[in-house]
């Protein structure tokens, strides 16, 4: 497996280690929403996620917060996993994974052929999961490409440069990644996708993080989650359909607590927090 020196990064790739230790026990459900057999390795071969943080058992509080993103992360993987085979039944033939983190999809999707997906992270997250994945062998269904990037900076240079096709529809995602952006990232991040999206391309993000009742707003009041909550930026601070509206793309919002328990996993997040969809238009 991959060693120590392989790790992902402090911060953002802990988050993406966190993320793959709930679709590892989501895979071991019998009725789990979506199939991940290589989480359980991404978590296997990294320590312990933040060693010093109080442990859940020691306070139920924050067993219930934890059991609340667990629910979170394992239906925005299946909605997302969804959102991208229909973005590809629709004729996008690029996937961009904005902040692609430790979600294996360019290998456990069932892809047509001609897929071209791009996994843009940190370097070291990526090396991190190539290097788990070549440990079991494990072969993408789709023409994948790596990109290391930070979001921050000129990641668009680095993608045109691994043949990302700015006339071909593209289909994005960005999971789980706004609340770490401030909001001047935010906008020059989906601005830079509207300038690399033909018409006709589409785009999905979660909305809304920080509503009044959500899983994240109920986290950032819970001292013993600062090590977390501290690495959270706010994301845009405008209303994100409104924004895209006024920047040539057409929206749809889904409420997350809907579509939980559409899944059969209702969630206890009763707030407008959701999931937007959008194709853009010019």
């Amino acid at each position: 497996m991959a060693t120590k020196a392989d790790e992902p990064a402090g911060g953002v790739g802990a988050t993406a280690l966190g993320a793959a230790e709930m679709r590892a026990e989501e895979q071991m459900r019998a009725d789990r929403l979506f199939d991940d057999p290589y989480a359980a390795a991404f978590v296997a071969a990294a320590p312990p996620l933040f060693p010093e943080m109080e442990s859940i058992a020691d306070d139920p509080a924050i067993a219930a917060l934890r059991a609340a993103f667990s629910t979170d992360i394992v239906v925005r993987t299946r909605i997302y996993d969804e959102f991208l085979l229909d973005a590809v039944t629709a004729g996008c033939r690029q996937i961009v994974l904005v902040a692609a983190g430790l979600d294996a999809r360019a290998f456990r999707l069932d892809w047509p052929a001609g897929v071209r997906v791009f996994e843009l992270d940190l370097a070291a997250v990526l090396a991190f999961k190539d290097a788990v994945l070549r440990d079991l062998q494990a072969r993408p269904r789709c023409d994948r490409v790596g990109v290391g990037v930070d979001l921050r900076e000129d990641w668009p240079t680095d993608l045109l440069a691994a043949a990302f096709e700015s006339g071909a529809r593209t289909a994005w995602t960005a999971e789980g990644l706004l609340p770490y952006l401030s909001n001047d990232d935010a906008v020059r991040l989906l601005t830079s996708i509207g300038e690399l999206s033909a018409p006709g391309s589409q785009l999905a993000f979660e909305h809304d993080e920080f509503a009044a009742r959500s899983t994240l707003t109920q986290a950032r009041a819970a001292e013993a989650l600062h090590e977390v909550t501290s690495m959270w930026k706010g994301g845009l601070s405008d209303d994100a359909p409104t924004w895209l509206r006024h920047h040539h793309w057409q929206v749809q919002t889904h409420d997350r607590a809907t579509l939980a328990r559409a899944y059969g996993r209702p969630t206890s997040d009763d707030s407008t927090v959701g999931f937007l969809t959008a194709t853009r238009l010019a």
